[in-house]
């Protein structure tokens, strides 16, 4: 898929990677995707170049989603204890409708981003971002309800 500049083709090679036909979703590559089956994409959804999508957990990204480029959808952590670190711990991130992450952000495992809210560029996201608020730093904080 990465190396395709045929917007339909990627189409049909992201579909065949999630497991599922997705309706008018606009993908740049390069994009890196493990566990596609994991993932699931509303309609009307654009994703930007240079995104990493570590799925192990589940990432949801609902309608009228916005992703900039070389965000992270990080589901996946170790063990905080040393000798059980080389395992994987997997907690889904939930995108809601119409939201907007800017370019460079982390979405951190277990994360939900609310309806039509926005992530700053380069936030990095650990807790849940309410509806409708914009939230940006590292660790991302409410900015501001909109």
């Amino acid at each position: 898929m990465n190396n395709s500049d045929d917007p339909d083709e990627i189409t049909l090679l992201l579909d065949q990677i999630v497991g599922d036909k997705l309706d008018k979703v606009a993908v740049f590559t390069p994009i890196y995707i493990n566990y596609g089956k994991n993932i699931k994409i509303g309609k009307n959804v654009f994703i930007n170049f240079g995104c990493t999508f570590l799925a192990l957990g589940g990432i949801t990204i609902e309608d009228d989603v916005q992703i900039g480029p070389k965000v992270s959808l990080l589901t996946e952590n170790h063990p905080l204890k040393p000798e059980q670190r080389k395992g994987l711990i997997g907690k889904s991130i939930h995108i809601k409708r119409n939201a907007w992450i800017g370019g460079g952000a982390t979405i951190l495992p277990g994360v939900i981003i609310g309806e039509n809210s926005i992530v700053a560029a380069c936030a990095v996201v650990s807790k849940d971002v309410p509806d409708n608020t914009i939230v940006g730093g590292i660790p991302a904080k409410i900015i501001k309800a909109i």
